[in-house]
């Protein structure tokens, strides 16, 4: 985890998730979509966006099949200069090139990333600041490995490696922590991320038919809750002829662990005003977050770095 600076206030801003459909096979086809519902996003809204966030593996089909063949090369290193100019992956241009035409805040969801120094592929999120500069990577940690007997079996392992860094990034109205899909279900990273200050988690995903309705929403409204934070989860849209079908359902929970804005399944996109009082009175309210026993229980937080 890379060593941030205090924490900016929580200010009020509007918050964009775009529930992406019509994935496909052809790369090209499914950037130019992308493309063209961040315009959506940050044109159609009476109040434009500050951050717009698009869902899991949004430039190819969902499967551990696929991600090697739609694997880009990013070469990101944290707190180095990045020339989107000479990279090598066509995502990223296009992103960081909408968020300087829109003067936005980007979460691009997530892409396969290829590794060529190690040979392995990740699933990797990238953030764009207003000036299109890429500011943030995040390696999804845990990989999607289950077998529910009868309904699904997926090994996301079979093609990716799992990242190894706690990610949150700064703007002038929050920091916003970050995870990918099956990082929501591992409790210690959204109480670490939220006790280095992020008062916003947010996690691009793809639930599947069994998980989605089981667990989606208890989920992200148990995060909130624990943490007394913001979170959100952006979906792709359902799609019953792709060979993997999303919940869809993105959602924004507030701290209080109430669900403030919600997709159906279908194509989407939906905003959520992100209120800076509503975190300040329920840590009041109900102030764990001084009433904790760490000379009980050790803090998790304490040897994250």
């Amino acid at each position: 985890m890379s060593i941030l600076t205090r924490a900016p206030v929580l200010k009020p801003f509007t918050l964009a998730l775009i529930q992406l459909g019509n994935i496909g096979d052809n790369k090209a086809a499914n950037l130019k979509h992308a493309r063209e519902m961040i315009l959506r996003a940050t044109r159609d809204h009476p109040k434009k966006p500050d951050l717009v966030v698009l869902p899991e593996c949004f430039n190819s089909p969902y499967g551990h099949v696929h991600f090697p063949v739609y694997a880009e090369k990013i070469g990101y290193t944290p707190g180095q200069a990045y020339d989107v100019g000479t990279s090598e992956s066509e995502s990223v241009k296009m992103l960081s090139e909408v968020a300087k035409e829109t003067k936005t805040w980007l979460i691009g969801g997530s892409i396969p990333e290829r590794d060529t120094q190690k040979e392995t592929y990740y699933n990797t999120c990238t953030v764009y600041n207003p000036q299109g500069d890429l500011v943030a990577l995040h390696r999804k940690i845990h990989l999607f490995d289950i077998d529910i007997p009868g309904k699904i079996t997926f090994k996301e392992s079979e093609s990716l490696t799992g990242g190894n860094v706690i990610n949150m990034f700064d703007t002038e109205f929050a920091r916003i922590g970050l995870g990918i899909c099956y990082d929501v279900r591992f409790p210690e990273l959204a109480m670490i991320a939220a006790r280095k200050g992020a008062q916003v988690l947010i996690y691009p995903g793809a639930f599947n038919l069994t998980t989605g309705p089981l667990h989606w929403e208890l989920l992200q409204r148990a995060r909130a809750n624990d943490n007394q934070v913001f979170v959100s989860m952006c979906s792709p849209a359902r799609d019953l002829t792709a060979g993997y079908h999303a919940w869809g359902h993105s959602m924004v929970v507030n701290p209080l662990g109430e669900v403030i804005a919600e997709a159906d399944e279908n194509e989407r996109i939906i905003y959520a005003g992100i209120d800076a009082n509503i975190l300040e009175e329920t840590r009041k309210g109900i102030p764990v977050t001084t009433q904790r026993r760490f000379d009980v229980y050790p803090d998790v937080s304490a040897a994250a770095q």
